[in-house]
Protein backbone atom coordinates (compact mmCIF):
# COMPACT_ATOMS: atom_id res chain seq x y z
CA UNK A 1 0.00 0.00 0.00
CA UNK A 2 1.31 3.45 -0.97
CA UNK A 3 2.06 5.64 2.05
CA UNK A 4 1.59 9.42 2.26
CA UNK A 5 4.82 11.37 2.50
CA UNK A 6 6.12 14.90 1.99
CA UNK A 7 7.57 15.65 -1.42
CA UNK A 8 11.17 16.74 -1.77
CA UNK A 9 11.69 20.48 -2.22
CA UNK A 10 13.03 20.13 -5.76
CA UNK A 11 10.10 17.98 -6.89
CA UNK A 12 7.56 20.28 -5.22
CA UNK A 13 9.07 23.30 -6.96
CA UNK A 14 9.06 21.55 -10.33
CA UNK A 15 5.38 20.73 -9.87
CA UNK A 16 4.71 24.39 -9.05
CA UNK A 17 6.79 25.37 -12.07
CA UNK A 18 4.39 23.40 -14.24
CA UNK A 19 1.75 26.01 -13.39
CA UNK A 20 3.92 29.12 -13.33
CA UNK A 21 6.58 28.40 -15.99
CA UNK A 22 4.87 27.17 -19.12
CA UNK A 23 7.37 28.56 -21.63
CA UNK A 24 10.12 31.24 -21.83
CA UNK A 25 7.48 33.98 -22.02
CA UNK A 26 6.22 32.90 -18.57
CA UNK A 27 9.69 33.53 -17.12
CA UNK A 28 9.88 36.96 -18.75
CA UNK A 29 6.45 37.83 -17.35
CA UNK A 30 7.40 36.94 -13.77
CA UNK A 31 10.72 38.78 -13.94
CA UNK A 32 9.11 41.86 -15.50
CA UNK A 33 6.51 41.97 -12.74
CA UNK A 34 9.21 41.79 -10.08
CA UNK A 35 11.10 44.65 -11.73
CA UNK A 36 7.98 46.81 -11.95
CA UNK A 37 7.09 46.08 -8.32
CA UNK A 38 10.60 47.29 -7.42
CA UNK A 39 9.78 50.70 -8.97
CA UNK A 40 12.24 50.30 -11.84
CA UNK A 41 12.25 53.09 -14.42
CA UNK A 42 14.43 51.27 -16.97
CA UNK A 43 14.34 47.57 -17.87
CA UNK A 44 16.68 45.84 -20.34
CA UNK A 45 15.85 42.34 -21.58
CA UNK A 46 18.19 40.05 -23.52
CA UNK A 47 16.84 36.87 -25.10
CA UNK A 48 18.75 34.14 -26.90
CA UNK A 49 17.20 31.34 -28.97
CA UNK A 50 13.68 32.35 -28.08
CA UNK A 51 14.48 32.31 -24.36
CA UNK A 52 15.50 28.66 -24.09
CA UNK A 53 19.23 29.37 -24.01
CA UNK A 54 19.20 32.68 -22.11
CA UNK A 55 16.83 35.17 -20.51
CA UNK A 56 18.55 38.14 -18.89
CA UNK A 57 16.59 40.98 -17.31
CA UNK A 58 18.25 43.99 -15.70
CA UNK A 59 16.41 46.80 -13.88
CA UNK A 60 17.32 49.89 -11.87
CA UNK A 61 14.79 49.24 -9.12
CA UNK A 62 15.21 49.22 -5.35
CA UNK A 63 17.26 46.02 -5.30
CA UNK A 64 17.37 43.24 -2.69
CA UNK A 65 19.03 43.54 0.70
CA UNK A 66 22.07 41.26 1.02
CA UNK A 67 20.66 39.40 4.03
CA UNK A 68 17.56 38.49 1.98
CA UNK A 69 19.41 37.04 -1.01
CA UNK A 70 19.32 33.47 0.31
CA UNK A 71 15.55 33.75 0.78
CA UNK A 72 14.95 35.23 -2.68
CA UNK A 73 14.90 31.78 -4.28
CA UNK A 74 12.96 30.10 -1.47
CA UNK A 75 9.37 29.12 -2.11
CA UNK A 76 6.64 31.26 -0.52
CA UNK A 77 9.15 33.93 0.49
CA UNK A 78 8.11 37.46 -0.48
CA UNK A 79 8.44 41.08 0.58
CA UNK A 80 5.13 42.14 -0.95
CA UNK A 81 2.58 40.85 1.55
CA UNK A 82 2.86 40.04 5.25
CA UNK A 83 -0.64 39.27 6.44
CA UNK A 84 -4.16 38.31 5.43
CA UNK A 85 -5.21 41.96 5.20
CA UNK A 86 -2.49 42.53 2.56
CA UNK A 87 -3.76 39.61 0.49
CA UNK A 88 -7.28 41.04 0.47
CA UNK A 89 -6.07 44.29 -1.11
CA UNK A 90 -3.07 43.34 -3.24
CA UNK A 91 -1.58 46.37 -4.99
CA UNK A 92 1.51 44.69 -6.46
CA UNK A 93 1.76 42.53 -9.58
CA UNK A 94 3.43 39.66 -7.74
CA UNK A 95 2.65 38.39 -4.26
CA UNK A 96 2.79 34.58 -4.20
CA UNK A 97 6.53 34.31 -3.59
CA UNK A 98 6.91 31.23 -5.76
CA UNK A 99 8.01 32.56 -9.17
CA UNK A 100 11.79 32.66 -8.60
CA UNK A 101 11.75 29.30 -6.83
CA UNK A 102 9.80 27.72 -9.67
CA UNK A 103 12.11 29.23 -12.32
CA UNK A 104 15.23 28.15 -10.42
CA UNK A 105 13.95 24.56 -10.23
CA UNK A 106 13.92 24.19 -14.04
CA UNK A 107 16.96 26.27 -15.03
CA UNK A 108 20.38 27.53 -14.04
CA UNK A 109 19.64 30.85 -12.37
CA UNK A 110 21.91 33.71 -11.32
CA UNK A 111 20.48 36.61 -9.30
CA UNK A 112 22.60 39.73 -8.68
CA UNK A 113 21.32 42.78 -6.79
CA UNK A 114 22.32 45.92 -4.91
CA UNK A 115 20.38 48.50 -2.96
CA UNK A 116 21.16 52.21 -3.07
CA UNK A 117 22.36 52.41 0.55
CA UNK A 118 25.31 50.01 0.16
CA UNK A 119 28.37 49.82 -2.07
CA UNK A 120 28.54 46.05 -2.46
CA UNK A 121 26.21 43.87 -4.47
CA UNK A 122 25.40 40.23 -3.81
CA UNK A 123 24.98 37.31 -6.17
CA UNK A 124 23.13 34.05 -5.62
CA UNK A 125 23.41 31.03 -7.92
CA UNK A 126 21.14 28.04 -8.16
CA UNK A 127 21.21 24.86 -10.22
CA UNK A 128 17.93 23.14 -10.89
CA UNK A 129 19.37 19.80 -9.79
CA UNK A 130 19.90 20.46 -6.10
CA UNK A 131 18.27 23.88 -5.48
CA UNK A 132 21.26 24.84 -3.30
CA UNK A 133 21.67 28.64 -3.31
CA UNK A 134 25.24 29.95 -3.09
CA UNK A 135 25.57 33.63 -2.07
CA UNK A 136 28.73 35.61 -2.92
CA UNK A 137 29.82 39.27 -3.25
CA UNK A 138 29.61 40.90 -6.67
CA UNK A 139 29.90 44.20 -8.51
CA UNK A 140 26.63 45.62 -9.80
CA UNK A 141 24.89 49.02 -10.10
CA UNK A 142 21.77 49.80 -8.13
CA UNK A 143 19.03 47.39 -9.13
CA UNK A 144 18.74 43.71 -10.00
CA UNK A 145 19.84 41.40 -12.80
CA UNK A 146 18.39 37.92 -13.24
CA UNK A 147 19.92 35.44 -15.68
CA UNK A 148 18.00 32.28 -16.56
CA UNK A 149 20.16 29.85 -18.54
CA UNK A 150 19.20 26.53 -20.19
CA UNK A 151 15.50 26.62 -19.38
CA UNK A 152 14.04 23.12 -18.80
CA UNK A 153 17.52 21.55 -19.02
CA UNK A 154 16.55 19.06 -16.29
CA UNK A 155 13.03 18.40 -17.57
CA UNK A 156 13.50 17.32 -21.20
CA UNK A 157 9.84 16.32 -21.45
CA UNK A 158 8.89 19.98 -21.01
CA UNK A 159 11.29 21.06 -23.75
CA UNK A 160 9.57 18.77 -26.22
CA UNK A 161 6.40 20.85 -25.94
CA UNK A 162 8.12 24.12 -26.83
CA UNK A 163 7.56 25.52 -30.30
CA UNK A 164 10.09 26.98 -32.71
CA UNK A 165 12.48 29.74 -31.67
CA UNK A 166 10.46 32.30 -33.64
CA UNK A 167 7.17 31.27 -32.04
CA UNK A 168 8.56 31.32 -28.52
CA UNK A 169 10.05 34.77 -29.06
CA UNK A 170 6.71 35.99 -30.41
CA UNK A 171 5.19 35.03 -27.06
CA UNK A 172 7.99 36.86 -25.27
CA UNK A 173 7.31 39.97 -27.34
CA UNK A 174 3.61 39.82 -26.48
CA UNK A 175 4.43 39.70 -22.76
CA UNK A 176 6.74 42.72 -23.11
CA UNK A 177 4.11 44.61 -25.09
CA UNK A 178 1.50 44.05 -22.38
CA UNK A 179 3.77 45.35 -19.64
CA UNK A 180 4.97 48.25 -21.80
CA UNK A 181 1.35 49.36 -22.11
CA UNK A 182 0.81 48.95 -18.36
CA UNK A 183 3.62 51.29 -17.27
CA UNK A 184 4.21 54.17 -19.65
CA UNK A 185 6.76 55.81 -17.36
CA UNK A 186 9.13 52.82 -17.60
CA UNK A 187 11.64 52.60 -20.44
CA UNK A 188 11.98 49.10 -21.91
CA UNK A 189 14.56 47.66 -24.26
CA UNK A 190 14.28 44.18 -25.77
CA UNK A 191 17.02 42.35 -27.68
CA UNK A 192 16.95 38.93 -29.36
CA UNK A 193 20.15 37.15 -30.35
CA UNK A 194 22.02 40.45 -30.00
CA UNK A 195 19.64 42.42 -32.23
CA UNK A 196 17.51 45.31 -30.96
CA UNK A 197 13.83 44.45 -31.36
CA UNK A 198 12.10 47.03 -29.18
CA UNK A 199 13.38 50.24 -27.64
CA UNK A 200 10.67 52.19 -25.84
CA UNK A 201 11.51 55.45 -24.12
CA UNK A 202 9.72 56.41 -20.93
CA UNK A 203 6.50 58.29 -21.69
CA UNK A 204 5.36 61.01 -19.29
CA UNK A 205 2.92 63.25 -21.16
CA UNK A 206 -0.07 62.60 -23.39
CA UNK A 207 1.86 62.97 -26.64
CA UNK A 208 4.56 60.52 -25.52
CA UNK A 209 1.96 58.00 -24.34
CA UNK A 210 0.21 58.17 -27.69
CA UNK A 211 3.59 57.64 -29.34
CA UNK A 212 4.16 54.48 -27.30
CA UNK A 213 0.71 53.18 -28.20
CA UNK A 214 1.59 53.64 -31.86
CA UNK A 215 4.97 51.91 -31.41
CA UNK A 216 3.48 48.92 -29.61
CA UNK A 217 0.10 48.45 -31.30
CA UNK A 218 0.89 50.02 -34.65
CA UNK A 219 0.23 53.36 -36.28
CA UNK A 220 -3.09 52.24 -37.87
CA UNK A 221 -4.59 51.66 -34.40
CA UNK A 222 -3.28 54.99 -33.12
CA UNK A 223 -4.90 56.76 -36.07
CA UNK A 224 -8.22 54.89 -35.77
CA UNK A 225 -8.90 55.07 -32.05
CA UNK A 226 -10.71 57.43 -29.72
CA UNK A 227 -9.65 58.31 -26.17
CA UNK A 228 -12.32 57.85 -23.52
CA UNK A 229 -12.50 58.60 -19.81
CA UNK A 230 -15.44 57.81 -17.54
CA UNK A 231 -15.84 57.69 -13.77
CA UNK A 232 -18.73 56.49 -11.58
CA UNK A 233 -19.42 54.46 -8.43
CA UNK A 234 -15.76 54.28 -7.45
CA UNK A 235 -14.76 53.02 -10.90
CA UNK A 236 -12.60 54.87 -13.41
CA UNK A 237 -12.28 53.67 -16.99
CA UNK A 238 -9.98 55.33 -19.51
CA UNK A 239 -7.95 54.43 -22.57
CA UNK A 240 -8.31 54.09 -26.31
CA UNK A 241 -11.06 52.30 -28.22
CA UNK A 242 -10.84 51.52 -31.90
CA UNK A 243 -13.47 52.94 -34.22
CA UNK A 244 -15.85 50.39 -35.78
CA UNK A 245 -14.11 50.96 -39.11
CA UNK A 246 -10.94 49.52 -37.56
CA UNK A 247 -12.40 46.12 -36.68
CA UNK A 248 -10.25 43.00 -36.71
CA UNK A 249 -10.75 39.44 -37.92
CA UNK A 250 -9.15 38.21 -34.66
CA UNK A 251 -9.30 39.41 -31.07
CA UNK A 252 -5.58 40.24 -31.26
CA UNK A 253 -5.72 43.93 -30.33
CA UNK A 254 -7.64 43.76 -27.07
CA UNK A 255 -5.85 44.83 -23.89
CA UNK A 256 -7.63 45.39 -20.58
CA UNK A 257 -5.90 46.35 -17.33
CA UNK A 258 -7.25 46.38 -13.78
CA UNK A 259 -5.15 48.46 -11.40
CA UNK A 260 -2.18 48.06 -13.74
CA UNK A 261 -2.58 44.29 -14.17
CA UNK A 262 -3.47 42.88 -17.61
CA UNK A 263 -6.34 40.41 -17.32
CA UNK A 264 -8.74 38.25 -19.29
CA UNK A 265 -12.31 38.25 -18.03
CA UNK A 266 -15.61 37.07 -19.53
CA UNK A 267 -17.60 39.86 -17.88
CA UNK A 268 -15.37 42.52 -19.40
CA UNK A 269 -15.32 40.85 -22.83
CA UNK A 270 -19.12 40.57 -22.88
CA UNK A 271 -19.59 44.22 -21.89
CA UNK A 272 -17.23 45.40 -24.64
CA UNK A 273 -18.81 43.12 -27.22
CA UNK A 274 -22.29 44.33 -26.28
CA UNK A 275 -21.21 47.97 -26.57
CA UNK A 276 -20.01 47.33 -30.14
CA UNK A 277 -23.01 45.17 -31.08
CA UNK A 278 -24.83 47.92 -33.00
CA UNK A 279 -21.81 49.06 -35.00
CA UNK A 280 -19.85 45.86 -35.68
CA UNK A 281 -20.51 42.73 -37.70
CA UNK A 282 -20.82 39.55 -35.65
CA UNK A 283 -17.66 38.03 -37.14
CA UNK A 284 -15.50 41.11 -36.49
CA UNK A 285 -13.67 42.02 -33.28
CA UNK A 286 -13.11 45.47 -31.77
CA UNK A 287 -9.66 46.81 -30.91
CA UNK A 288 -9.14 48.55 -27.58
CA UNK A 289 -6.62 49.47 -24.90
CA UNK A 290 -8.49 50.14 -21.66
CA UNK A 291 -7.53 50.75 -18.05
CA UNK A 292 -9.82 50.24 -15.07
CA UNK A 293 -9.02 51.68 -11.66
CA UNK A 294 -10.98 50.43 -8.67
CA UNK A 295 -10.68 49.57 -5.00
CA UNK A 296 -8.18 46.66 -4.75
CA UNK A 297 -10.40 45.08 -2.12
CA UNK A 298 -13.23 44.82 -4.69
CA UNK A 299 -11.26 42.51 -6.97
CA UNK A 300 -9.69 39.15 -6.10
CA UNK A 301 -6.45 38.56 -8.03
CA UNK A 302 -5.60 35.37 -6.11
CA UNK A 303 -7.57 33.15 -8.48
CA UNK A 304 -5.00 31.63 -10.83
CA UNK A 305 -1.22 31.02 -10.52
CA UNK A 306 -0.52 33.12 -13.61
CA UNK A 307 -2.74 35.92 -12.25
CA UNK A 308 -4.35 36.44 -15.66
CA UNK A 309 -7.82 35.82 -14.24
CA UNK A 310 -9.53 37.81 -11.51
CA UNK A 311 -12.86 37.78 -9.73
CA UNK A 312 -14.91 40.96 -9.27
CA UNK A 313 -17.11 41.47 -6.24
CA UNK A 314 -19.75 43.52 -8.11
CA UNK A 315 -19.78 41.93 -11.56
CA UNK A 316 -23.10 43.39 -12.69
CA UNK A 317 -22.12 46.92 -11.67
CA UNK A 318 -18.82 46.59 -13.49
CA UNK A 319 -20.45 45.15 -16.62
CA UNK A 320 -22.99 47.96 -16.85
CA UNK A 321 -20.37 50.64 -16.20
CA UNK A 322 -18.09 49.39 -18.99
CA UNK A 323 -20.99 48.94 -21.39
CA UNK A 324 -22.43 52.42 -20.80
CA UNK A 325 -19.02 54.08 -21.00
CA UNK A 326 -18.14 52.49 -24.34
CA UNK A 327 -21.63 52.82 -25.76
CA UNK A 328 -21.64 56.56 -25.11
CA UNK A 329 -18.25 56.92 -26.72
CA UNK A 330 -19.21 54.96 -29.83
CA UNK A 331 -22.54 56.74 -30.29
CA UNK A 332 -21.97 59.69 -32.64
CA UNK A 333 -24.26 62.64 -31.79
CA UNK A 334 -26.67 63.62 -34.55
CA UNK A 335 -25.20 67.11 -34.57
CA UNK A 336 -21.94 65.64 -35.85
CA UNK A 337 -23.47 63.77 -38.74
CA UNK A 338 -22.91 65.45 -42.10
CA UNK A 339 -26.00 67.03 -43.54
CA UNK A 340 -27.27 65.04 -46.50
CA UNK A 341 -28.38 67.09 -49.46
CA UNK A 342 -31.05 65.22 -51.37
CA UNK A 343 -30.77 65.70 -55.12
CA UNK A 344 -33.69 67.37 -56.82
CA UNK A 345 -34.59 64.76 -59.42
CA UNK A 346 -37.93 64.80 -61.16
CA UNK A 347 -39.93 61.59 -61.39
CA UNK A 348 -39.72 61.75 -65.17
CA UNK A 349 -35.94 61.57 -64.96
CA UNK A 350 -36.08 58.26 -63.12
CA UNK A 351 -35.81 55.32 -65.47
CA UNK A 352 -37.15 52.17 -63.88
CA UNK A 353 -36.16 48.81 -65.46
CA UNK A 354 -38.98 46.96 -67.15
CA UNK A 355 -40.15 43.58 -65.78
CA UNK A 356 -38.50 41.85 -68.72
CA UNK A 357 -35.21 43.58 -67.95
CA UNK A 358 -35.54 42.58 -64.33
CA UNK A 359 -36.05 38.94 -65.28
CA UNK A 360 -33.03 39.04 -67.59
CA UNK A 361 -30.85 40.69 -65.00
CA UNK A 362 -27.78 38.71 -63.99
CA UNK A 363 -25.38 39.29 -61.16
CA UNK A 364 -22.13 40.77 -62.40
CA UNK A 365 -20.78 41.95 -59.05
CA UNK A 366 -21.62 44.69 -56.57
CA UNK A 367 -23.33 47.75 -58.02
CA UNK A 368 -23.12 51.29 -56.80
CA UNK A 369 -26.01 52.24 -54.47
CA UNK A 370 -28.82 54.10 -56.19
CA UNK A 371 -29.83 57.52 -54.95
CA UNK A 372 -32.63 57.86 -52.43
CA UNK A 373 -34.59 59.93 -54.89
CA UNK A 374 -34.64 57.05 -57.34
CA UNK A 375 -36.40 54.88 -54.77
CA UNK A 376 -39.38 57.21 -54.40
CA UNK A 377 -41.86 55.93 -56.89
CA UNK A 378 -45.55 56.60 -56.32
CA UNK A 379 -47.60 53.77 -54.92
CA UNK A 380 -49.82 53.38 -57.99
CA UNK A 381 -46.84 53.02 -60.34
CA UNK A 382 -45.35 50.42 -58.00
CA UNK A 383 -48.56 48.40 -57.95
CA UNK A 384 -48.83 48.54 -61.73
CA UNK A 385 -45.28 47.26 -62.18
CA UNK A 386 -45.72 44.49 -59.62
CA UNK A 387 -48.94 43.37 -61.32
CA UNK A 388 -47.22 43.30 -64.71
CA UNK A 389 -44.25 41.49 -63.22
CA UNK A 390 -46.40 38.80 -61.66
CA UNK A 391 -48.21 38.26 -64.95
CA UNK A 392 -44.90 37.73 -66.78
CA UNK A 393 -43.25 35.70 -64.04
CA UNK A 394 -46.14 33.30 -63.51
CA UNK A 395 -45.81 31.41 -66.82
CA UNK A 396 -42.05 31.18 -66.34
CA UNK A 397 -42.52 29.52 -62.95
CA UNK A 398 -44.48 26.65 -64.56
CA UNK A 399 -41.85 25.86 -67.16
CA UNK A 400 -40.14 22.59 -66.46
CA UNK A 401 -36.67 24.06 -66.33
CA UNK A 402 -33.97 23.61 -63.72
CA UNK A 403 -33.70 26.83 -61.74
CA UNK A 404 -30.37 27.99 -60.32
CA UNK A 405 -29.97 27.27 -56.58
CA UNK A 406 -30.86 30.86 -55.73
CA UNK A 407 -33.55 31.11 -58.39
CA UNK A 408 -34.03 33.85 -60.95
CA UNK A 409 -33.00 37.38 -60.06
CA UNK A 410 -35.90 39.84 -60.05
CA UNK A 411 -34.10 43.03 -59.05
CA UNK A 412 -32.01 44.71 -56.43
CA UNK A 413 -32.65 46.83 -53.33
CA UNK A 414 -30.45 49.82 -52.50
CA UNK A 415 -27.79 48.36 -54.75
CA UNK A 416 -26.94 45.96 -51.91
CA UNK A 417 -29.40 43.06 -52.03
CA UNK A 418 -30.64 40.78 -54.83
CA UNK A 419 -34.29 39.79 -54.83
CA UNK A 420 -34.62 36.37 -56.46
CA UNK A 421 -37.40 33.81 -56.86
CA UNK A 422 -37.32 30.03 -56.82
CA UNK A 423 -39.85 27.27 -56.23
CA UNK A 424 -39.85 27.91 -52.49
CA UNK A 425 -40.57 31.64 -52.78
CA UNK A 426 -38.52 34.82 -52.61
CA UNK A 427 -34.86 34.91 -51.64
CA UNK A 428 -32.88 37.93 -50.47
CA UNK A 429 -29.16 37.71 -51.27
CA UNK A 430 -26.38 39.99 -50.01
CA UNK A 431 -24.57 40.82 -53.27
CA UNK A 432 -21.25 41.53 -51.59
CA UNK A 433 -21.31 38.25 -49.66
CA UNK A 434 -22.31 36.34 -52.80
CA UNK A 435 -19.50 37.95 -54.77
CA UNK A 436 -16.99 37.06 -52.06
CA UNK A 437 -18.25 33.47 -51.99
CA UNK A 438 -17.86 33.11 -55.76
CA UNK A 439 -14.34 34.54 -55.60
CA UNK A 440 -13.51 32.26 -52.69
CA UNK A 441 -14.69 29.12 -54.52
CA UNK A 442 -12.73 30.09 -57.63
CA UNK A 443 -9.62 30.70 -55.54
CA UNK A 444 -10.00 27.30 -53.90
CA UNK A 445 -10.39 25.65 -57.29
CA UNK A 446 -7.36 27.47 -58.68
CA UNK A 447 -5.24 26.59 -55.65
CA UNK A 448 -6.21 22.91 -55.89
CA UNK A 449 -5.11 22.95 -59.53
CA UNK A 450 -1.96 24.94 -58.77
CA UNK A 451 -3.16 27.76 -61.00
CA UNK A 452 -3.83 30.76 -58.76
CA UNK A 453 -3.53 33.72 -61.11
CA UNK A 454 -1.68 36.72 -59.70
CA UNK A 455 -2.51 40.23 -60.87
CA UNK A 456 0.31 42.82 -60.62
CA UNK A 457 -0.91 46.16 -59.29
CA UNK A 458 -0.31 49.21 -61.46
CA UNK A 459 0.32 51.21 -58.30
CA UNK A 460 1.68 49.08 -55.42
CA UNK A 461 -0.42 49.25 -52.26
CA UNK A 462 1.43 50.67 -49.25
CA UNK A 463 0.25 49.38 -45.87
CA UNK A 464 1.28 50.68 -42.45
CA UNK A 465 1.22 47.71 -40.07
CA UNK A 466 2.55 46.78 -36.65
CA UNK A 467 6.06 45.30 -36.35
CA UNK A 468 4.52 41.91 -35.52
CA UNK A 469 2.42 41.96 -38.68
CA UNK A 470 5.44 42.97 -40.75
CA UNK A 471 7.42 40.08 -39.24
CA UNK A 472 4.60 37.65 -40.09
CA UNK A 473 4.52 38.90 -43.68
CA UNK A 474 8.26 38.27 -44.02
CA UNK A 475 8.10 34.82 -42.44
CA UNK A 476 5.24 33.64 -44.66
CA UNK A 477 6.24 35.46 -47.87
CA UNK A 478 6.79 32.21 -49.82
CA UNK A 479 3.40 30.74 -48.88
CA UNK A 480 1.61 34.00 -49.70
CA UNK A 481 3.34 34.17 -53.08
CA UNK A 482 1.93 30.73 -53.97
CA UNK A 483 -1.51 32.14 -53.18
CA UNK A 484 -1.00 35.10 -55.51
CA UNK A 485 0.03 37.72 -52.93
CA UNK A 486 3.38 39.40 -53.50
CA UNK A 487 4.57 41.97 -50.99
CA UNK A 488 7.82 43.31 -49.59
CA UNK A 489 8.77 44.86 -46.28
CA UNK A 490 10.16 48.27 -47.14
CA UNK A 491 10.31 49.65 -43.58
CA UNK A 492 9.94 48.28 -40.03
CA UNK A 493 6.20 49.06 -40.11
CA UNK A 494 5.46 49.32 -43.85
CA UNK A 495 4.54 46.66 -46.42
CA UNK A 496 4.37 47.20 -50.18
CA UNK A 497 1.81 44.93 -51.88
CA UNK A 498 2.82 44.43 -55.52
CA UNK A 499 0.34 41.75 -56.61
CA UNK A 500 -2.97 40.21 -55.51
CA UNK A 501 -4.99 37.20 -56.66
CA UNK A 502 -6.71 38.16 -59.92
CA UNK A 503 -10.14 37.55 -58.37
CA UNK A 504 -9.50 40.10 -55.60
CA UNK A 505 -10.09 43.72 -56.50
CA UNK A 506 -7.41 46.22 -55.39
CA UNK A 507 -10.02 48.05 -53.32
CA UNK A 508 -10.45 44.92 -51.19
CA UNK A 509 -6.73 44.19 -51.02
CA UNK A 510 -5.96 46.15 -47.85
CA UNK A 511 -8.71 44.53 -45.77
CA UNK A 512 -7.74 41.09 -47.07
CA UNK A 513 -4.04 41.51 -46.25
CA UNK A 514 -4.79 42.81 -42.74
CA UNK A 515 -7.13 39.88 -42.02
CA UNK A 516 -4.61 37.37 -43.37
CA UNK A 517 -1.82 38.82 -41.20
CA UNK A 518 -4.09 38.71 -38.14
CA UNK A 519 -4.81 35.03 -38.84
CA UNK A 520 -1.12 34.25 -39.22
CA UNK A 521 -0.30 35.93 -35.91
CA UNK A 522 -3.12 34.18 -34.06
CA UNK A 523 -2.97 30.71 -35.57
CA UNK A 524 0.11 30.51 -37.77
CA UNK A 525 -2.10 29.86 -40.81
CA UNK A 526 -5.00 31.40 -42.72
CA UNK A 527 -7.97 30.13 -44.67
CA UNK A 528 -8.94 33.45 -46.21
CA UNK A 529 -7.07 32.83 -49.47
Amino acid sequence: MARIRTLETQLANQIAAGEVVERPASVVKELLENALDADATQIDIDIERGGVQLIRLRDNGRGIVGDDMSLALARHATSKIHGEEDLEAVATLGFRGEALASIASVSRLVLTSRTSDVDMAWRVRSEGRDMQACVEPAAHPRGTTVEVVDLFFNTPARRKFLRSETTEFDHVQEVVRKQALARFAVGIRLRHNGRDIMHLLAAHDEQERKRRVAEVLGQPFAESCRFIEEEASGLRLYGWVGLPTFSRSQADLQYFYVNGRVIRDKVVSHAVRQAYADVLYQSRHPAYLLYLEMDPAAVDVNVHPTKHEVRFREQRLLHDFIYRSLHRSLAVPLSRLPEVTKPDISREAICEPSPAQQLAWRMEGPKAPVSWAALRVNEQAMRTQVDQLMVEVKPEAHKETVLPPLGLALGQVHGVYIVAQNAAGLILVDMHAAYERIAYERLKQGYAQGQVTSQPLLLPLSLVVSPREADAAEQHAAELLVLGVEMDRVAPETLLVRALPALISPSEGEALIRDVLADLLEHGLTQRI
